[in-house]
């Protein structure tokens, strides 16, 4: 007998009702507290300047001043930022997700003397905090002339990242033998079954690990800051460097209503693609 045919007062239905009561309970508590931030400033960036400075903090604007996103958005050369960020975004996610792809077939699928080794000092790169690598970094593609041009992202794309390699590795790993052992009888080389048989096969991780490179490359703020002049940057770093006061100070409101223009397009990506992301995350590692 199970719990939808039995009667509404028995203990098992209520027992049921209880604990989907409770666990509706958490999901929205957790839910608010991911959204509460994303909440907090729309709301900033619909004050005024002189509400966003208040002591005590004023939680709702008096008046909501929509003025506030048209003024962000005409203030600087938003579209022109947005487009550099677009660029430079989704050449680094193509590169890096091909990249990454072919590397990770090479983990899971070929043999060879230390591969073991190269793959755990792979991960292991991925403790190193982005800081210490930081005046490295610039001071290289300083010699090598690419400071205020896109060259660094490409260079990083074709690099391939460690964890999205640990996502290829382990979906590929899955995959069975007779695959490729098909392939080679009928003459296909390694690069012929990565084409045309693997790659082919693994859109779910290929769409979580292009959005995972975007969302990295949009959101990041310290790179474009040191490697791009002011006309090449990126819309992160125009959005906290250019909504200033003549005395150098933020413009709060302002710089929030940027910021929720600057997220939406984030989120809009993971909502029309969150089923491969999720099919991506989930089938990783499965045998």
């Amino acid at each position: 007998m199970t719990a939808t045919s039995l009667p509404p007062s028995s203990p098992v239905r209520v027992k049921v009702r209880v604990n989907r009561l409770v666990l509706y309970t958490v999901l929205v508590v957790i839910t608010g507290l991911f959204l509460g931030p994303f909440g907090w400033l729309v709301l900033t960036g619909l004050k005024t300047s002189a509400e966003t400075a208040a002591a005590p903090v004023h939680w709702l604007p008096t008046h909501f001043e929509w003025h506030n996103f048209a003024d962000a958005f005409n203030l600087v050369d938003f579209l022109g930022y947005a487009r550099n960020s677009l660029i430079i975004a989704l050449l680094y996610a193509t590169l890096v997700t091909l990249s990454s792809a072919w590397v990770g077939f090479g983990f899971a699928r070929l043999d060879a003397p230390g591969k073991k080794w190269l793959f755990g000092i792979l991960l292991g790169s991925m403790m190193l905090p982005q800081m210490i690598t930081l005046l490295p970094t610039y001071l290289i593609f300083a010699k090598l002339g690419m400071v205020d041009t896109y060259w660094p992202w490409v260079l990083w794309g074709l690099a391939a990242a460690p964890y999205l390699v640990f996502l290829f590795r382990q979906f590929f790993a899955g995959l069975p033998r007779e695959l490729e052992e098909a392939a080679i009888v009928d003459g296909c080389g390694y690069g012929m079954i990565f084409w045309r048989i693997f790659l082919p096969q693994s859109w779910p991780v290929l769409s979580a690990s292009f959005i995972i490179a975007f969302t990295w490359t949009w959101g990041d703020y310290i790179a474009p800051q040191l490697l791009l002049s002011t006309d090449r940057t990126t819309l992160a770093v125009a959005i906290m460097s250019t909504y200033v006061t003549q005395a150098g100070s933020p413009i709060t409101n302002l710089q929030a209503a940027a910021s929720v223009m600057y997220v939406v397009p984030i989120l809009l990506i993971f909502l029309i693609a969150q089923r491969g992301f999720v099919a991506g995350m989930s089938t990783t590692g499965l045998k």
